[in-house]
């Protein structure tokens, strides 16, 4: 509580030393590098979206910097995943809506009794939610509607780019439903470095082991890894995988163990789990993120 309370000081601080911009456009500031990819293609250039993290940036432990206070007090509204993934944050963002600053969860659009449980976050909820696919779907929808409440003189733009992102995600699903059909049922298990990939799991017929559990807050221990090893060694898979936004040493050492069985495992490749690629890049997409990830993991599974 204490530093909720500090954080909120230093809000008011930076609103009472820098005026808002006067300009008629909407700002936006988004937290996830997904929700702001997201926001960008319905808002276009109708909108300003500042996001709060970068690339390789680890949501589950990220801390604001008093830059972040500046862009969060000169906001007309925040977008931000919920289900307690940016865990320092939230409760920040629910005192702001108190004070009547808009703050918008997109995992409000969901059906809570359709999501994977978990009993590490406080929501008892699995955060990862841009995995499903139809999820990604649903919030499409739901920021549309979100935005032509903020401002309703562009909402036929707003559901134009909507529209014609949902055509974008229907036409992914059918482009990875194939690629995955060319791994055998039997070689469909995910192991990661944490346990991100539940979503995609569900979607895709996957398997799914993480090192770490959900959060990254918990690290994994000596038997974590005993325990994954002789997962791996039983069932015979050929690659494991790190992630852009965990340090790999965990993955790493995971590999050193199943090398001391006398058995191999590759490192399949990178990942990205709770952030996108570099600005600039396919990776840096949600698209174009979703497209590496499944390439990656078939192709070192086959």
């Amino acid at each position: 509580m204490k530093n909720i309370i500090l954080l909120l000081l230093a809000l008011s601080i930076v609103s009472c030393t820098d005026k808002k911009e006067d300009t008629d456009i909407l700002k936006v500031v988004t937290t996830t590098t997904m929700i702001t990819d997201l926001v960008e293609n319905i808002g276009g250039d109708l909108i300003q979206v500042n996001g709060l993290m970068g690339s390789g940036i680890d949501p589950h432990l990220y801390k604001a910097s008093q830059g972040d206070f500046r862009k969060l007090d000169n906001a007309d509204a925040i977008f931000y995943n919920g289900l307690h993934l940016e865990g320092k944050l939230v409760e920040i963002f629910e005192k702001m809506n108190e004070q009547n600053k808009t703050t918008i969860a997109i995992s409000d659009a969901l059906n809570k009794d359709t999501l994977i449980g978990s009993e590490y976050f406080a929501s008892n909820y699995d955060p990862h939610i841009w995995f499903d696919l139809a999820y990604w779907s649903q919030i499409t929808r739901f920021i549309t509607e979100k935005l032509s409440e903020l401002d309703p003189e562009n909402t036929t733009a707003f559901e134009a780019n909507r529209d014609a992102y949902l055509e974008k995600l229907k036409a992914l699903h059918t482009e990875l439903s194939l690629k995955v059909e060319e791994l055998p049922k039997e070689k469909r298990i995910l192991v990661t470095a944490h346990d991100a990939f539940n979503y995609f799991g569900r979607t895709f017929d996957f398997e799914v082991v993480g090192l770490q559990g959900l959060s990254t807050a918990t690290e994994a221990g000596v038997k974590d890894v005993q325990r994954i090893t002789q997962f791996i060694i039983e069932n015979d898979i050929k690659a494991v995988f790190i992630e852009s936004s965990v340090p790999r040493r965990t993955v790493e050492a995971l590999q050193a163990a199943v090398k001391d069985q006398n058995h191999e495992v590759n490192i399949g490749g990178e990942l990205y789990s709770d952030a996108l690629g570099s600005a600039g890049t396919e990776e840096g997409t949600y698209i174009g993120m979703y497209k590496h990830n499944v390439n990656t993991i078939v192709n070192a599974l086959k």
